[in-house]
């Protein structure tokens, strides 16, 4: 069955929630970011954000990449070429629902 012209199933709900495409929409155009920079860009508590990164990471959107600058931990997220996809894929969807349809 050919999908519906708007059928609201058809939103990746991992990248719909609001804090989760702020992500997305922010290493789209970053391509990587640490996590401070993601916060302050993004807003949000550290446990917060650190539940949506997670979500995003297990649906393999992001790389996270843990290290250390000097004795202090950094988490970078990368935006991963499955995200690029998906990201793509759910811009063009939202646009698809945004147009204007002809009557039938």
């Amino acid at each position: 069955m050919p999908p519906s012209d708007f059928d609201y199933r058809e939103i990746d709900d991992v990248i719909h929630g609001r804090v989760r495409l702020a992500i997305m929409a922010f290493l789209s155009g970053a391509g990587s970011a640490d996590f401070n920079e993601l916060k302050t860009k993004i807003g949000g508590t550290d446990g917060n954000l650190s539940v949506h990164i997670r979500k995003l990471e297990d649906a393999k959107y992001i790389r996270v990449e843990k290290k250390f600058s000097g004795r202090r931990p950094l988490t970078i997220c990368h935006l991963s070429k499955k995200g690029r996809e998906a990201w793509i894929a759910y811009i063009a969807r939202m646009e698809e629902f945004m147009r204007p349809k002809a009557a039938e």
